[in-house]
């Protein structure tokens, strides 16, 4: 099984506290993904999330094709870190950790993400086709709208 990795990195003018309010809610995904991406959440999801903590969503991806995926929570260090994993979904395995780390300005917000394709080689070739690419694209489109409302801009050389 071969295991991918993507990761990001962004600085925002927010306080620590106000980017886990806006990370730690799945509410917020419809806005920072792109229109191919669609996500209904279908169980309740508290305020507050907390490791061990179940989230079911009803999704549409690639091609409109829909999807059940139900992520845990598998770690909580609030207003620091989380991690969610897939319990059921597309991947033969997912990962996905959110670090907030305070910065000049703001904070700088790290995605890290290892996932593994089902169906063996069938699944790295459909990897190679489409897959890498709408997740690049779904990250890519994050990042701009995070860019958007709170980035923060680059300093100017001397």
């Amino acid at each position: 099984m071969k295991v991918y990795y993507l990761y990001r990195k962004q600085a925002l003018a927010l306080s620590a506290d106000q980017a886990w309010q806006f990370f730690s809610s799945p509410h917020h995904l419809n806005r920072i993904t792109p229109d191919f991406f669609h996500v209904d959440i279908a169980s309740p999801v508290p305020d507050d999330i907390y490791g061990g903590l179940l989230i079911c969503y009803r999704m549409r991806a690639v091609f409109g094709w829909p999807m059940v995926w139900l992520s845990e929570i598998s770690h909580c260090d609030k207003p620091r870190r989380f991690v969610y994993q897939q319990k059921v979904g597309p991947f033969a395995f997912w990962s996905h950790e959110v670090a907030i780390n305070e910065a000049a300005g703001g904070v700088e917000v790290e995605d890290i993400v290892f996932y593994a394709m089902p169906w063996g080689w069938f699944g790295r070739l459909m990897h190679g086709l489409l897959i890498g690419s709408k997740l690049r694209q779904i990250f890519d489109t994050r990042r701009d709208y995070l860019q958007r409302h709170w980035g923060v801009a680059a300093a100017e050389p001397r």
